[in-house]
This record gives structure tokens, sequence and C-alpha cells, in this order.
């Protein structure tokens, strides 16, 4: 019996295989997540274009953010519309604001790095 795995927003998501993001969200996909890509770069990841845009509202679980604090608080009002269930924050990416909004509003926040979570089974 298949479970399904919940849907992952890679914020911040590059074409570049040498940036985390990419690995990231490639060890995602291979996983079996199902991936939205938002980027300022076009192009791909496992097959999966990147697009500057934010996926429609309540269509993921999960966001894993590589974005740095200003950006991500230029665009917290669509990170809220999306209304995730958990965000987690990479080295690099700490907001702790926006954090501490995410939380208020019942949003369930990590520090951590979605590499290391993938690769110990925690995430």
């Amino acid at each position: 019996m298949s479970t399904k795995k919940p849907r992952v927003l890679v914020w911040g998501a590059h074409p570049d295989p040498s940036r985390y993001a990419n690995q990231a969200a490639a060890l995602l996909h291979q996983k079996g997540y199902a991936l939205a890509l938002t980027g300022v770069r076009s192009g791909e990841i496992a097959g999966i274009p990147i697009s500057p845009e934010f996926p429609e509202a309540h269509s993921v679980h999960t966001v894993t953010v590589y974005v740095n604090a200003e950006r991500s608080s230029k665009a917290k009002a669509e990170l809220f519309r999306l209304s995730p269930q958990r965000v987690i924050f990479n080295p690099g990416a700490e907001n702790p604001e926006l954090m501490q909004e995410l939380q208020q509003a019942g949003i369930q926040v990590e520090t951590a790095c979605t590499l290391v979570l993938l690769h110990t089974s925690q995430f």
C-alpha cells in the first residue's frame, strides 16, 4: 500500500545543480514528494518547471525556504495565502520576525537544513 506524500514548495528553487535548493528539490522528487518550485531564475529541476509565482492557495503542505529574510519579508503575504502546515527555514534563510508571525498563525516553523532532514529520515 502506497502512502501519498505531501506537496512541498521549494521557495528559492534554482536550476544550478550546485545550489542547495536544487539538491533539496531533486532529493524530494527522488523520495516521492510532489513538488512546486518557485524562484527568480527560469529553468527546471527533475523535469518540474521553476515558476516566478507561488502556487495556488492551500495547495502545499510544507514550504522549504531558500531565500533571504529581505525577500521572504516582501513576499510574506503570498506565503500566508498558501496556508502551509509547516515552513522550514534553511541555513541563511532565517527570518525571526516572519517565523514568529507564522507561529502565531498556528503554522509549524523549523530552522533546519532540508537536505539533512531528508538524509536522516526526519523530513
